[in-house]
């Protein structure tokens, strides 16, 4: 099969969220990451390859040079094929086990890292309120590096989800109880905020526990951590403890 100048345009509009939803597809790119995919329950749509040594199971392929590869890709440097996979319908929500939610997060990259660290850490689902970015978005499909695959990503009203949740519901404050003196729950929720912004005033209403990550630094000037390295530390409190 050759490629078509329908395949170019789908492609093409698939970088953008509402050609992402109109079609139910989106794009990973590079060996590793299309085999995450691959070899998990998500449906393949077309696979486009310059080389396909490495997908010789792979009956939806075709061959593309370099140079259209290049032209296609979202990639500094494109890495042999690019493939469009379906959408995976929501799935259910959970109320128990560690569930962290994200209020306005806004930079595919902090979004990458964050579902590369539920996976890390057994986080089964991430909540993400409507603004958050889409974990569909090519620059966040690569970031997570195939850990999309183990993650349940749901966009919900966040404000609704947490008014109905009866779990432990924690923000994280700069002005709070460190979490490392603080005794954590096996069952809660875990919101984390914008990243200029923080959690938002409607949100933290909702909220009935909070922890900080206190600073060691001697000057004790700055701000506040990335959004995702925070993400890193209370996981893991949250799992070392409980």
């Amino acid at each position: 099969m050759r490629i078509t100048k329908n395949h170019l345009k789908l492609i093409t509009s698939l970088n953008q969220k509402k050609y992402r939803i109109k079609n139910n597809l989106f794009i990973a790119e590079g060996t590793k990451v299309i085999h995450e995919f691959l070899n998990s329950s998500l449906e393949l749509e077309q696979l486009f390859c310059v080389d396909d040594s490495d997908y010789k199971n792979v009956v939806e392929k075709t061959n593309i040079s370099e140079a259209v590869l290049k032209k296609l890709s979202s990639l500094k440097t494109p890495n042999n094929a690019l493939a469009l996979f379906k959408i995976p319908e929501m799935k259910p929500l959970l109320n128990s086990g560690l569930i962290l939610a994200l209020d306005d997060v806004n930079d595919p990259g902090n979004l990458g890292t964050i579902i590369r660290l539920c996976d890390w850490f057994g986080v089964e689902q991430l909540i993400c309120s409507k603004n958050t970015v889409d974990c569909y978005n090519t620059k966040v499909v690569q970031a997570t590096m195939g850990s999309l695959t183990r993650v349940s990503v749901v966009y919900i009203d966040l404000e609704l989800y947490l008014e109905k949740s009866d779990l432990p519901k924690y923000a994280t404050l700069m002005n709070s109880d460190s979490v490392y003196k603080t005794k954590l729950p096996e069952n809660a929720i875990l919101v984390m905020g914008n990243e200029a912004n923080g959690i938002s005033e409607s949100i933290l209403k909702l909220l009935n526990q909070s922890v900080s990550i206190p600073r060691f630094g001697n000057s004790q000037e700055t701000e506040s951590l990335n959004v995702a390295t925070a993400t890193a530390i209370l996981l893991s409190e949250f799992k070392r403890l409980t």
